[in-house]
């Protein structure tokens, strides 16, 4: 979009693009676009992850090329980038400018067209925040987090080789490499995991964490369910469900009972999914 059509922005920093941002979005109009200020704490959709969750364009700031800047400043910025702008779109709890001492009230005196505040989303009484769903796939608890979300925790990774023993005496697995993003609490996982650039996602069970069974060392492994995937350079990993921890079994043929178990309760979570 060109820039001289952007007319209605929503500033924030839009870690997740979860169902809170999503509020935001939905005031912009056909010409809106969405301002990032990047604060280096994005880790549920690091980097430009966050252009597969909106179709509007996004802009990108980093907040030490701006934190200096008072609030005429900071407008004046937004103007000069947006030359036809007409409405501000922030959060209830957006703060900005030299010291943050700026709140939405100030936005709204320094600005002379529309600033709409969106007042903070809840679920069961519980308000959505990125911290919050951080703090979710931590301790696994993806289904709350996918919730808050408004869509499955995904991370994306270059497949790099495994400890080897997969496929001549467990299961074949992809093994990933995952850099930026936060990584979810070890365990087991029904997950839909997408090869290369293909559009369509497969059923499979991923594990995460430090293989206590074998050789002890951290890996990402995901097990498409029914296929073998001769060879791939990326793939990407949505968490569906929290099937059980990591566990330490005291040999091959008792962990590959286990996988066993896995596979049979991923099929039983992803059955009902159209892919």
């Amino acid at each position: 979009m060109a820039l001289s059509k952007v007319d209605s922005i929503a500033i924030g920093g839009f870690d997740g693009m979860h169902i809170g941002h999503q509020k935001l979005f939905n005031e912009l109009g056909k010409n809106g676009a969405i301002v990032v200020i990047e604060t280096g704490y994005a880790n549920l959709t690091p980097k430009t992850e966050r252009e597969h969750y909106t179709h509007y364009p996004i802009f990108y700031y980093s907040l030490e090329d701006i934190r200096h800047l008072e609030g005429e400043e900071f407008v004046h910025m937004l103007q000069e980038r947006f030359p036809y702008l007409k409405k501000i779109v922030v959060g209830y709890d957006f703060h900005f400018g030299k010291n943050r001492r700026y709140s939405h009230a100030d936005l709204g005196e320094l600005f002379a067209g529309e600033v709409k505040v969106v007042d903070q989303v809840c679920i069961e009484n519980d308000s959505v925040h990125s911290h919050k769903i951080r703090s979710k796939i931590q301790i696994g608890d993806i289904s709350g987090a996918n919730r808050f979300l408004g869509h499955n925790y995904c991370i994306k990774g270059q497949v790099v080789k495994g400890q080897g023993i997969g496929k001549t005496d467990l299961v074949p697995t992809i093994n990933l490499e995952c850099s930026g993003y936060l990584l979810p609490y070890e365990g087991v996982y029904a997950a839909l995991t997408r090869i290369d650039g293909e559009e369509h996602f497969h059923p499979s069970v991923v594990f995460i964490g430090h293989r206590v069974s074998t050789d002890g060392s951290y890996a990402i492994e995901s097990h498409i369910l029914g296929e073998e995937i001769k060879s791939c350079d990326h793939a990407t990993i949505c968490f569906v469900k929290f099937l059980r921890k990591n566990q330490k079994f005291e040999s091959l043929e008792t962990l590959k009972n286990a996988i066993s178990d896995d596979i049979l309760n991923a099929r039983r979570e992803l059955i009902h999914l159209s892919l």
